[in-house]
């Protein structure tokens, strides 16, 4: 990769972490109220800084939106719920890592067998945003299961059904969003800049 590609790589790095930075504190660009709901859309960030730059610089946007996510757990938390399980960097850190490492692996396996780029991005960033929503709410329910009186106001063997709602109301709606969207802005820019994106 010569120089010119190598700095181009790092300005479009540094964009997508001040998006992440962006989304993170300005509520409505990251987070998008719904009637009770609140959507989730900066995993569809991570996605496309994914499918652009591939899986260990999507893997560095994901976490800095982690690294955020448990540094306001401390310093200013979203939720009473926030500052209890967000700064176990295990929930807040880890999951948004790991929405690259599936993004990317579903991505590349699925473009080599699909004539459809956009289906593959779109399914891409599904399993990418429901890895998100399964890993935070599986290990909250895993390290603070035992204090679901406290957090939740809910007997333990109502927790598991709780999270499972909270997959349903937010959780799929939040992968719907993600695989329109995603393949919309991924594919274009693809187009215009993939190949200065290449290693």
């Amino acid at each position: 990769m010569n120089q010119m590609n190598r700095t181009f790589r790092l300005s479009v790095l540094a964009m997508f972490i001040a998006i992440i930075i962006l989304q993170t504190s300005i509520p409505i660009i990251g987070y998008i109220p719904v009637g009770p709901l609140e959507i989730t859309i900066i995993q569809v960030t991570v996605v496309i800084a994914t499918i652009l730059m591939g899986t260990i610089n999507g893997a560095v946007i994901g976490g800095v939106w982690g690294l955020i996510t448990f540094v306001r757990a401390f310093a200013w938390p979203t939720s009473p719920l926030a500052a209890i399980v967000f700064v176990n960097p295990v929930v807040s850190v880890v999951p948004r890592i790991l929405i690259a490492v599936v993004a990317g692996a579903t991505y590349n396996y699925l473009s080599k067998r699909l004539k459809s780029k956009p289906a593959s991005i779109s399914i891409a960033a599904v399993l990418g945003s429901l890895t998100n929503t399964v890993l935070v709410l599986g290990m909250i329910y895993l390290f603070y299961k035992a204090k679901a009186p406290q957090l939740y106001n809910l007997n333990i063997k109502d927790l598991l059904p709780y999270l499972l709602g909270v997959v349903g109301t937010n959780g799929i709606p939040e992968a719907i969003f993600s695989g329109i969207v995603a393949p919309m802005i991924a594919v274009p820019l693809q187009k215009a800049f993939g190949k200065r994106l290449q290693k």
